[in-house]
């Protein structure tokens, strides 16, 4: 068995980490982290886990847990896990952390973006950026994984095979992409508040979401050449899921069967990716609760673009199934062990 400790379970992707590996037979979870709710049941910060977790929310020491478990998960702010990891820890233990520290491999760029001073940046160039369908090889090989953001998987996902193939101008991309509230975190915040989401949309991060130098530096890889995007997030009232609409002009003479060719080659195989039938567009309602991203696109012939679409669970694919997905490679198992969690409805 291997043993699991969560920093941070009681957060949403917390949460989401304990629901799936509670149903995943080669894992025991020895450690429930939380800051907040330290020697309180489990069950009392979420009920459904009533007579199914029956332990205590223990401290964040990571010192400590790294003696005790085999992977640690962090699902914690950003600047938390980079202020504690050390190479004493990383030699004991694998580390999977949900936070952006280890994404963005210029620490200029993700200091300027996020705001604080990176404090262990010699672990930046190890660390891998687990998109699994990307980097699969790198992630089997690592101790230290960077989950991606969950606006990033549905965005990157959505985009990579035609950024790949050079079938689109990677400098003329408009990403327009809309969130569950869920994805904020289970923080208290007045914009979080139920009257002020409620029958309301609304834009923010507005040419400055944090999201966006992720998104550029991962299809910057794909395509070969450095990528600069219009990227803009949506909050609608709805719990979970995230609908990223792409926009790109297509290079010339490229057509429906090239780029349907492109997202066959890369996809056709992956458990987790489904290319839907032509013209149905993808729904976050097909996916919720599962770690299945549904993605698919349509040719506008009259102005030469191409509209690509993705939906995705933020908190599965999103958070915490990818980062399970990610356990999984790490120590040899099988990839989609604990994540055969069919769409829920309605």
């Amino acid at each position: 068995m291997i043993k699991v400790g969560i920093i941070g379970s009681t957060g949403y992707a917390g949460g989401e980490l304990v629901r799936i590996l509670m149903g995943h037979k080669d894992v025991e979870i020895k450690w429930y982290g939380s800051r907040s709710y330290i020697d309180k049941k489990y069950y009392e910060v979420y009920q459904n886990f009533f007579q199914i977790v029956d332990a205590v929310c223990m401290d964040d020491n990571m010192e400590a847990l790294a003696e005790q478990v085999d992977v640690i998960f962090t699902a914690t702010p950003q600047g938390f896990c980079a202020s504690l990891l050390n190479e004493e820890i990383l030699s004991k233990v694998k580390i999977v952390d949900l936070s952006a520290d280890f994404r963005i491999k210029d620490v200029a760029t993700y200091e300027e973006w996020y705001k604080i001073e990176h404090k262990s940046p010699q672990f930046i160039e190890e660390a891998v950026y687990g998109l699994c369908e990307v980097n699969r090889e790198d992630v089997k090989k690592a101790r230290l994984v960077a989950n991606p953001g969950c606006y990033t998987t549905c965005s990157i996902l959505t985009i990579y095979p035609l950024a790949k193939e050079g079938l689109i101008d990677m400098n003329s991309i408009i990403i327009d992409a809309k969130s569950g509230t869920s994805g904020a975190g289970r923080g208290a915040k007045v914009d979080n508040l139920y009257c002020e989401v409620n029958e309301n949309i609304k834009a923010y991060g507005v040419t400055n979401h944090r999201h966006t130098p992720e998104i550029e530096e991962q299809l910057g890889y794909a395509s070969g050449e450095k990528v600069l995007l219009n990227f803009t997030p949506h909050l609608v009232p709805m719990n979970r899921g995230i609908l990223a609409t792409a926009y790109a002009t297509l290079k010339e003479g490229v057509t429906y069967e090239d780029v349907r060719a492109a997202y066959d080659k890369y996809y056709k195989e992956e458990k987790f990716v489904r290319v839907l039938d032509k013209d149905v567009c993808p729904q976050t309602k097909w996916v919720e609760g599962s770690n299945y991203v549904d993605v698919n696109f349509k040719i506008d012939k009259r102005t030469g673009r191409i509209i690509m679409m993705g939906a995705i669970d933020n908190l599965v694919k999103g958070a915490a199934g990818q980062a399970v997905q990610n356990m999984n490679l790490m120590f040899g198992l099988k990839e989609t062990e604990g994540l055969d969690l069919i769409p829920m409805f309605p």
